[in-house]
């Protein structure tokens, strides 16, 4: 039994040794995108009502808060109309619904650093405040 235990303990510190060096072997650092810094001004919206039914604006509010309570990503929908899909400082990311949440379906002026690839856009927010 004590042996049991004693190998139990071994591979749990094994496993918290190599999970760590796996991810960091895998986040090839001099090959990570730099990204830039940029401000976008955009609505804020729930990117499910938004695009397969066209609901938007103050009276899609409280929906789109619900949505996003429910795991809907928010994304920016900038004024020249490229959609920036929020992402999070860590690895793995985490979803951003909680900074966006209270400005749903407002107008805001995030500034962050935008990431660049396969068409589309994705930023992580330093500072969002509503737009006037």
């Amino acid at each position: 039994m004590l042996k049991r235990v004693l190998a139990g303990v071994a591979l749990a510190g094994l496993v918290s040794v190599a999970v760590p060096s796996v991810v960091a072997a895998q986040m090839d650092m001099a090959n990570m995108p730099k990204g830039k810094e940029y401000t976008v001004t955009g609505t804020v919206v729930d990117f499910a009502c938004k695009f397969s039914g066209g609901l938007t604006g103050e009276k899609h509010r409280m929906c789109a808060q619900v949505c996003a309570d429910k795991g809907v990503p928010l994304a920016i929908l900038s004024t020249d109309g490229r959609l920036f899909l929020p992402i999070g400082d860590g690895m793995p990311s985490t979803g951003q619904n909680e900074k966006l949440k209270e400005y749903a379906e407002q107008t805001v002026q995030v500034k962050g650093t935008v990431f660049e690839a396969g068409g589309a856009s994705a930023i992580k927010i330093a500072e969002i405040k509503k737009a006037y």
